[in-house]
């Protein structure tokens, strides 16, 4: 079951404005619906004059003598002033405070850790105050405190900067870092300079335009002329020839005898 609402007894917020007959005076000096000033008249007068023109009289500077009441349109008035404190408060940043503490014989991993929290407070735009804790005898020197919270300052120093110098009240000692203001822009322009910018094209008027040449035109290539491949001579054509003269070009040509190896001499032994 859902717990039910309390209601709540508070009157409404009133507008402390004062305007038309909510004017309790006798005289007023009055501006006009144009911003010029018309000069001291009566309430009943200044009253008449705005109805006249369709406005409100509003006073706009109570702890004048007399006061000064304006011409204008209220609704639209208030409607500007709201939407001025909207933008104003677009545009306002708030600041967080955070706290470190640290102790003077702190160890090195310690260092590093609560260092890595510092660090990372003031990336996300806050203001950090580191506090030294003394206890005992460690009161007696107090320059370890100012050492420690001085190399903390050194190793931060790109990302921060000190606004409260560490003194020492009592037991404790406090020195309040905030971030560097420029520090995106910064980054921006270490990078912008790091990367070459391209040239800007050159003007029309100062641009040259080239013709191309005309291409010479391309003569089609003759095919390379055949020539009559010669006939390749053998042995047996002169015989043929011979044979076709005597009429016996059917007959087939006659091969030469194969010569017989001369037999060996026998050598009488």
């Amino acid at each position: 079951m859902p717990i039910p609402r309390r209601f709540d007894r508070r009157p409404p917020e009133r507008d402390q404005t004062r305007t038309n007959e909510r004017i309790r005076v006798s005289e007023v000096r009055l501006i006009g619906d144009d911003g010029e000033q018309v000069g001291v008249v009566s309430r009943d007068d200044a009253l008449k004059y705005a109805q006249e023109r369709n406005l409100d009289l509003v006073e706009v500077a109570a702890e004048a003598r007399p006061p000064v009441c304006r011409v204008l349109d209220y609704s639209k008035y208030k409607y500007e002033q709201e939407q001025k404190a909207k933008a104003a408060r677009k545009h306002q940043t708030k600041v967080n405070v955070r706290e470190m503490k640290l102790r003077p014989k702190i160890a090195t991993n310690d260092y590093e850790t609560k260092k890595n929290h510092v660090e990372r407070f003031l990336r996300g735009d806050d203001k950090v105050k580191v506090t030294i804790m003394f206890r005992g005898r460690e009161q007696s020197h107090p320059e370890r405190g100012e050492r420690l919270l001085r190399r903390l300052a050194e190793d931060l120093s790109e990302i921060s900067t000190i606004d409260q110098q560490p003194p020492q009240d009592g037991r404790n000692m406090t020195m309040m870092l905030s971030p560097v203001a420029n520090q995106p822009e910064a980054e921006a322009e270490g990078e912008s300079a790091e990367t070459p910018t391209e040239e800007a094209p050159a003007p029309k008027s100062e641009q040259k335009t080239e013709t191309p040449a005309p291409e010479p035109e391309e003569k089609p290539e003759k095919a390379p002329e055949e020539k009559p491949q010669a006939k390749p001579e053998s042995e047996d054509e002169p015989a043929a020839e011979s044979e076709d003269k005597g009429g016996t070009a059917d007959k087939p040509a006659k091969k030469p005898a194969a010569k017989k190896p001369a037999a060996k001499r026998k050598t009488a032994a």
